[in-house]
């Protein structure tokens, strides 16, 4: 028997990732500040043209774990808070977990498009069943 509250670690385990990546942000700004390949003036508005792609691709990330990932934080809330949570949907969220992770780490290494871009796909559509699933069982 599956508890509604494993629904929620995934969630928080994604919360954790997008936390770390925040924190790759300085380093790499600061990192590229001392080698001085940046100055404070290229952040007032943002990120300025003379910021490297290696400083810019964190920042980058990081709002990519704030966007898509908002729908997968409500659709664990409301399988939560309706009691539609079973061993599926919690090895969904898991799996959605793992691939954006994975978007992540290729992301911030070799960045290769073709590679980021089917494990996004991929996440998504994990996402869209995970949906599909619990208004599915709403609808019931």
């Amino acid at each position: 028997m599956t508890n509604p509250t494993d629904i929620l670690l995934p969630c928080m385990t994604l919360v954790g990732w997008t936390l770390c990546v925040l924190l790759v942000m300085p380093y790499r700004r600061i990192k590229a500040a001392l080698a001085r390949q940046v100055t404070a003036d290229d952040f007032k508005y943002g990120e300025s043209a003379n910021v490297p792609p290696a400083v810019r691709i964190p920042n980058r990330n990081f709002m990519n774990l704030l966007e898509v990932p908002v729908l997968f934080y409500v659709v664990g809330l409301v399988a939560y808070v309706t009691q539609h949570v079973d061993a599926t949907a919690v090895a969904l969220a898991w799996s959605y977990v793992a691939l954006r992770v994975l978007h992540s780490l290729i992301h911030l290494s070799y960045n290769h498009v073709i590679h980021r871009l089917a494990v996004f796909a991929a996440s998504n559509l994990v996402l869209a069943v995970l949906w599909g699933r619990v208004l599915v069982d709403l609808a019931r």
